[in-house]
């Protein structure tokens, strides 16, 4: 079946953070992470069925669910090896990983992470009383490794100067052998970088996390969203000692739109690791989950949402491409995974604050500004792709006028 990702969706007026936190009628919204697209028919048919039924009452999660689970990951993913004992649904990632640095460490204890990264992992570590431990990333150019100098060329189309992250592997051991370093928090695809990492990547970061006696808390809830050309490989699927040495957190939410029916889930098979987070979603009261969740994700891990995921991956390359292509004298990180373009705005002779403030403003476009992900160049901006092209190429225009 081919599905019509250009269909516009007023969405403005349904109570969307995304659209109706900018108040404003005729803002573009390219900021938070929840894309512009119907999600998957066969989820939208399940719900209907239920709402249907027209009770609503406490939900009991059923084999089937686990089942499901298991199965997507085992066929789509090549993680053998989950098991229903393994599992322990919650209400999101970010309540998740929340609950898990909860369970897992003592306040002062220190939690590493990956700058720039996804901004929940900073509220999530110091709420819990943990200390940040940062290794940044390494910027460097896709052709030559060579710092901002790379340019790519498709079909005789100029594209902008292309760049990527890679790991300082000194720095991230040294931060390893801290012993007040418990847990290291990996983001796999990587927000806002856009890495997938590699197998090998995630051999030596895994390798110097059980040297060193890290635990690793895998947030991998846009595997779904993976580039043409490259592969998402699940951490804990690597082998048996980095399956027991992490807690993986999916979701079918971010991938499949459905963010606001709330279910997400731990994978966890060290039993005594298991209990101390069980213990801690019940502190937290993330305990319950709602029906919708529950019957959105088994028709989500599907061979119907596979195919619909495989067009929807598609169509936001092609958007990526669009945006490289309309921005040649800029640099713009390779979109391996996620629908979060990065963006390097530094030659424009702006900070990426006054950038987004300006743009608003005046263009009424909304992008998020990279210093919330840690990024203290000021010279970064994030652009949601996950919209009908049109959309794409009216804020595009409106970037091109303040760039």
């Amino acid at each position: 079946m081919k599905y019509n990702f250009d269909e516009i969706i007023p969405r403005r007026g349904t109570n969307s953070v995304k659209w109706d936190e900018a108040s404003e009628e005729g803002i573009i919204p390219l900021w938070v992470a929840d894309m512009d697209f119907r999600t998957y028919p066969g989820i939208i048919d399940a719900l209907k069925r239920r709402v249907e039924h027209g009770i609503f009452g406490y939900t009991h999660v059923p084999d089937s669910y686990y089942h499901k689970i298991i199965d997507w990951f085992s066929l789509r993913h090549g993680w053998q090896g989950i098991h229903q004992d393994d599992i322990i649904y919650t209400s999101g990632v970010v309540p998740a990983i929340s609950a898990i640095i909860r369970g897992l460490t003592l306040p002062g204890d220190k939690v590493l992470i990956q700058t720039p990264v996804y901004n929940c992992f900073f509220s999530s570590i110091r709420n819990q009383g943990c200390l940040i431990e940062d290794s940044p990333l390494v910027r460097y150019c896709i052709n030559d490794k060579t710092p901002f100098e790379a340019q790519v060329a498709n079909e005789g189309k100029s594209y902008c100067q292309t760049f990527s992250y890679e790991v300082d592997w000194d720095r991230f051991e040294d931060a390893c052998a801290d012993p007040r370093v418990r847990l290291f928090l990996l983001c796999n695809p990587h927000n806002p970088a856009g890495r997938v990492w590699t197998k090998d990547e995630l051999q030596r970061m895994g390798e110097i996390c059980l040297k060193h006696h890290v635990f690793v808390i895998a947030d991998e809830i846009h595997c779904e969203l993976v580039m043409p050309g490259h592969k998402y490989t699940p951490f804990a699927s690597i082998c048996k000692e980095f399956f027991y040495n992490s807690a993986t957190c999916v979701s079918p939410t971010k991938g499949f739109n459905i963010a606001g029916l709330q279910i997400a889930n731990i994978i966890v098979p060290d039993e005594e690791k298991r209990e101390r987070i069980d213990r801690a979603i019940n502190l937290h009261e993330i305990c319950d989950v709602n029906p919708f969740g529950v019957i959105a994700l088994q028709e989500a891990y599907t061979e119907g949402g596979a195919e619909w995921l495989d067009q929807l991956n598609a169509y936001i390359h092609i958007n990526y491409q669009l945006l490289c292509a309309s921005f040649p004298q800029y640099s713009i990180a390779l979109l391996e995974g996620t629908y979060l373009a990065w963006m390097d705005i530094s030659g424009s002779g702006k900070l990426s604050p006054q950038f987004v403030d300006n743009l608003f403003r005046h263009q009424h476009v909304l992008l998020n500004g990279g210093e919330m992900y840690g990024d203290n160049t000021g010279k970064y901006v994030r652009i949601n792709l996950a919209c009908p092209r049109s959309i794409l190429e009216q804020a595009i225009d409106a970037m091109q006028k303040v760039l």
